[in-house]
């Protein structure tokens, strides 16, 4: 199955630990070696006239996303302790993450 980028940008996101809406995809992180989407980038709480103020920006990795449905997108932000996940370590390309 095939996404486009556009069609996950029109999906909200929502974090599954606390049922909070966080947005909508404003940007990705792409390794531009092999392809892979390394992370999702959910823009911060609205800016006044786009460039004041504002919440920080959600970076939330791949490896957290629970599902992809038709009109959102659930993430799990829990800690990694708390969630069950495996996060590689930051030197090196060991590892994929996941459950």
């Amino acid at each position: 199955m095939l996404v486009r980028i556009s069609d996950l940008q029109a999906k909200d996101v929502v974090n599954v630990g606390d049922g909070k809406r966080l947005g909508t995809i404003g940007d990705l992180e792409i390794d531009p070696d092999s392809g892979l989407i390394h992370a999702i980038i959910i823009p911060g709480q609205a800016r006044f006239f786009g460039m004041v103020g504002g919440g920080p920006d959600y970076v939330v990795p791949w490896n957290q996303i629970v599902k992809i449905g038709s009109d959102v997108i659930l993430v799990d932000l829990r800690p990694a302790r708390d969630a069950g996940y495996y996060l590689p370590p930051k030197s090196g390309k060991q590892g994929t993450g996941g459950y």
